[in-house]
């Protein structure tokens, strides 16, 4: 079924399933939530990994809020959302790392029980999301991005549980500042990912568009 849009007519507007679009609410509202939870944790705990896995939980909230907004729209306009996204989780890698790396001058460890305790809270809030959107995982760039970021967020909370142990074993705040490292790396490669396919999207179906007109 073909639709008009600014880019021109285009067969890929798609049938928008009910159920992505009450999944992407719920997902929406947990982010929003946890957000809150690990910036009081965070600064509670002095974990940067905590603090750096709240913005993600913002970042995260944001976008589904983006997916929504776009998700009725034609492969175009999905497309440049997942390359907004896809900008986006590069910018929080950087931050993460740059987070990370002032944490190390620092030196002072986190308070591991409130940092393990909220790791684990986390922990099954992403991987519900995760389990809600797994479905979707082999999508467009758009759907694709959504899956990738409920996906690391599972990884990077179990990493937060173990480095609240390596804390709790060693007392000293390197175990909190490696977990801060991979999550910048999760999101880096995670960006590059969804920008090469949002850019492939954006280029097939301008392509296409010029060959209609």
């Amino acid at each position: 079924m073909s639709a008009c849009c600014n880019g021109g007519c285009s067969a890929s507007t798609p049938q928008v399933s009910p159920r992505y679009r009450r999944v992407l609410w719920i997902a929406l509202v947990i982010n929003a939530v946890m957000f809150a939870v690990e910036i009081v944790g965070g600064m509670r705990s002095g974990s940067v990994s905590l603090l750096a896995d709240a913005v993600d939980f913002a970042g995260d909230a944001a976008n589904y809020g983006l997916s929504l907004a776009v998700l009725s729209m034609g492969l175009l306009w999905r497309a440049r959302a997942a390359l907004v996204k896809g900008f986006t989780m590069g910018a929080y890698g950087l931050f993460v790392l740059g987070k990370t790396l002032w944490a190390a001058l620092a030196g002072v460890p986190p308070e591991a029980i409130t940092m393990g305790v909220i790791g684990l809270v986390a922990l099954a809030a992403n991987v519900s999301v995760a389990f809600m959107l797994y479905a979707y995982r082999d999508g467009d760039a758009n759907m694709r991005s959504v899956w990738l970021c409920s996906r690391n967020d599972a990884i990077v909370n179990v990493a937060i549980v173990l480095a609240a142990v390596g804390v709790f074993g060693t007392g000293t705040a390197w175990p909190d500042l490696l977990v801060a490292a991979i999550v910048a790396g999760l999101a880096l490669t995670a960006a590059v990912s969804v920008v090469r396919q949002a850019r492939g999207e954006i280029d097939s179906e301008q392509l296409a568009a010029r060959t209609v007109a």
